[in-house]
């Protein structure tokens, strides 16, 4: 399975979402406390462990970076 996460930039930091996941949002002060973040609410959401899910960066735009969450939902 493959889902988007979104991560932006904002003025005081990094807001990260998976659109996908109803309220599924995270903060942090740089890019990858907010990967760490949003991974940790997918793990609890997908009942999947976090080890088990790629992030693959798919592409940047000017304030926002999508990524491509990658897992095996059984």
């Amino acid at each position: 399975m493959v889902i988007d996460l979104i991560i932006k930039q904002e003025l005081d930091g990094f807001s990260a979402h998976i659109p996908s996941i109803k309220e599924c949002e995270a903060w942090a002060d740089n890019e990858d406390k907010a990967i760490e973040k949003i991974l940790e609410l997918a793990e609890f959401y997908l009942k999947i462990p976090k080890e088990k899910i790629i992030v693959d960066k798919a592409r940047k735009e000017i304030n926002e970076t999508i990524y491509k969450l990658i897992f095996e939902k059984k």
